[in-house]
């Protein structure tokens, strides 16, 4: 069997869960939620790593594998330029090697999904200020059906070796 996408998520660049998208019961919602929370840490470790590293040389936002899950599940994490993260954990079907999904696999699914935003961003009736509201304070979550079908159809399509969501 080949790998699919089991969840998608979105965090905003205050570090507030904007979005997310169960496409497989391997795990609970609240277990989604905190694999989900785990991967902020892995982003700003990654951040932070780069920033003493010099001029950074990935220029796409593309961090690629942020870590294993387990035997079945892969977290892979995108960073836009204005902080906000799309993390896609990938179910890798058990028994198969993980070596066989590569980071640039995932590409057309992050390009879609910053596609997605964007023109999520573009709806006028969007406040994306309501959605990233100041450190230590709560955050709404975005609610469009429009963008949840969009996710949701993203997620469902990707194969891997797919070159266009």
């Amino acid at each position: 069997m080949n790998p699919s996408i089991a969840y998608i998520g979105i965090i905003g660049r205050n570090n507030n869960p904007l979005h997310t998208t169960i496409l497989s019961p391997l795990r609970t919602p609240l277990q989604f939620s905190l694999l989900l929370s785990s991967t902020i840490d892995i982003f700003e470790m990654r951040r932070t790593s780069s920033a003493s590293a010099g001029p950074s040389t990935n220029l796409t936002g593309e961090l690629g594998l942020l870590h294993a899950v387990d035997d079945r599940l892969a977290a892979y994490g995108y960073e836009t330029n204005t902080g906000v993260r799309f993390v896609i954990v990938v179910d890798v079907r058990a028994g198969e090697s993980r070596s066989g999904l590569r980071d640039a696999d995932l590409r057309p699914a992050f390009k879609a999904l910053q596609s997605a935003y964007v023109s999520l961003l573009q709806n006028p009736f969007f406040d994306p200020d309501e959605h990233t509201p100041p450190q230590g304070h709560g955050g709404r979550k975005i609610t469009s059906r429009k963008f949840s079908a969009e996710v949701r159809k993203i997620g469902e399509a990707w194969y891997p070796g797919i070159t266009a969501l």
